[in-house]
């Protein structure tokens, strides 16, 4: 029998209210995207509709670049043309998501202290790349994994896990996609890539034409940024496929 509903448990009621208010931003200002209907709030735990469907696969990434530069272009529209990359980005009631550049640099330092950069060498080209794409209007990113995707028997997308939200450039949750997508069911081809592309631009630039500025340049850019945050996951949470470490992740170029 098919559950009604599903309950995801928090560690506290500061990171469960956290959540909520993302999720109320999503549905205020992200109206391209759908996520199930938020049924009860605890204080510890939130209670969603159950989406029955599956995850996101290859064959779906033009339909969600699209969909994902539509969601961009909206949050830009409504709410992030104001907000700067660097700055976290601050709702009504006085809280805030987190910036671009602050959270990654750290996350890159971890990944130093952890053996994921071998040298201070590689790490100091992984921050000034990271500087580097923290340029043009703000998107948001909320982790665009195959995961936190639901496709249904209709073909109808429902966005799930939308707890943790920052400030991104745009592009930067479409090259999530790709990566994880990679890590998950192997490398895909550059035809499907520069489709990706392609889509998300032309469905972004709906809002705005400075929206769709994303070029392969700054795509692979982004793909490096992610290969490194990724790389402990590597063997786990269904990321069976490693990503090529090229010369700019190791910091020789």
């Amino acid at each position: 029998m098919t559950p009604l509903h599903f309950t995801k448990r928090y560690p506290t009621p500061e990171r469960t209210a956290a959540a909520a208010r993302h999720y109320r931003w999503i549905g205020q200002h992200v109206k391209p995207l759908r996520q199930p209907a938020l049924i009860s709030t605890g204080s510890d735990s939130l209670t969603f509709e159950w989406i029955e469907g599956r995850p996101v696969r290859p064959e779906d990434l033009p339909h969600m670049a699209e969909l994902l530069g539509r969601a961009h272009g909206a949050a830009w529209s409504s709410d992030l043309h104001t907000a700067s990359l660097n700055t976290p980005h601050c709702f009504q009631d006085g809280t805030a998501f987190d910036d671009y550049l602050g959270p990654r640099e750290a996350a890159l330092r971890r990944r130093h202290a952890q053996g994921y950069l071998p040298d201070n060498v590689s790490l100091n080209a992984m921050l000034r790349l990271l500087e580097e794409t923290a340029q043009g209007p703000s998107a948001f990113y909320k982790d665009s994994n195959p995961r936190n995707f639901i496709i249904t028997n209709a073909g109808d997308i429902v966005t799930v896990d939308t707890d943790d939200l920052s400030l991104a450039p745009m592009g930067y949750d479409l090259a999530k996609l790709i990566a994880t997508l990679h890590l998950t069911y192997g490398p895909l081809t550059e035809q499907a890539i520069n489709g990706s592309l392609f889509a998300y631009n032309a469905s972004a630039g709906c809002y705005g034409a400075r929206l769709a500025a994303t070029d392969r340049e700054r795509l692979d850019d982004f793909l490096v940024v992610h290969a490194v945050l990724t790389a402990p996951y590597v063997g786990r949470n269904g990321y069976r496929y490693s990503w090529p470490i090229g010369p700019r992740l190791r910091g020789t170029s």
